[in-house]
């Protein structure tokens, strides 16, 4: 079955041109020139991709986002933007988007992205066949093949980064990991100077899963370095 790609972009033009070359590479592609057009598309349809710009009639891509994520759809992002602010890449990135690009772009570097992200999305599922599926410490179990957290009986509601985070540092307690670390094994890429990303994420994920934030008990600060799981936790 082919892969199939929604396009959300309202300039015709750009939109156009990304559809003939992802065409060409074999995919299925949906168009919306409307932000609320293309969230209704994204919550209805199969789609393996999404590529969607900040700037849209109807309803911005950053709150598109915001709302996919929230119906806990996982599909891959890939957002554009004409605006060179650091303030909207950062949110785009909160928002749950895998990756960005600034415009003006080429069209090679979009197809590299996609392509980027689509195998690096291919390999996390074949990783999970090999891995261990349930790491289990104490009250807290994350289930790495549902993608699925369990404190004290009670099942989370994680963004899809926060899960990647909380999985990657549950799965490697004791060792402890810069912001820089961070950015570059969950969002898959360099990411230099955006380290407040990995913060914000840090800290909404302690809000859900720590009882006291003034001393928390799974997700620990690493003075100097970043963050490291508590590996002095009671495994069952």
């Amino acid at each position: 079955m082919d892969k199939r790609v929604l396009i959300v972009e309202d300039d015709h033009d750009i939109s156009g041109l990304i559809e003939i070359h992802l065409k060409d590479m074999g995919f299925e592609t949906l168009v919306s020139d409307r932000g609320d057009t293309g969230l209704e598309l994204a919550l209805t349809e199969r789609l393996d991709f999404i590529i969607l710009d900040i700037m849209m009639p109807g309803k911005d891509g950053l709150e598109v986002c915001r709302e996919i994520r929230s119906a806990k759809i996982k599909t891959p992002i890939l957002m554009l933007t004409a605006r060179s602010e650091e303030i909207d890449k950062i949110l785009g990135l909160e928002m749950g988007a895998d990756d960005y690009l600034t415009k003006p772009f080429s069209i090679r570097e979009l197809t590299a992205r996609v392509k980027a992200i689509l195998r690096r999305t291919a390999s996390e599922g074949e990783g999970n066949k090999h891995d261990s599926e349930i790491i289990r410490h104490g009250e807290l179990i994350v289930d790495k093949n549902k993608r699925k957290v369990i404190l004290d009986g009670e099942r989370m509601e994680l963004t899809p980064k926060e899960f990647d985070l909380l999985a990657l540092m549950a799965d490697n307690p004791g060792k402890s990991y810069s912001r820089e670390s961070l950015l570059n094994v969950v969002w898959g890429y360099e990411f230099a100077g955006y380290e407040h990303t990995v913060n914000s994420h840090i800290n909404r994920l302690r809000t859900k899963i720590e009882r006291d934030l003034s001393n928390p008990k799974y997700i620990l600060t690493s003075w100097g370095v970043g963050y490291r799981f508590n590996d002095e936790l009671n495994q069952e």
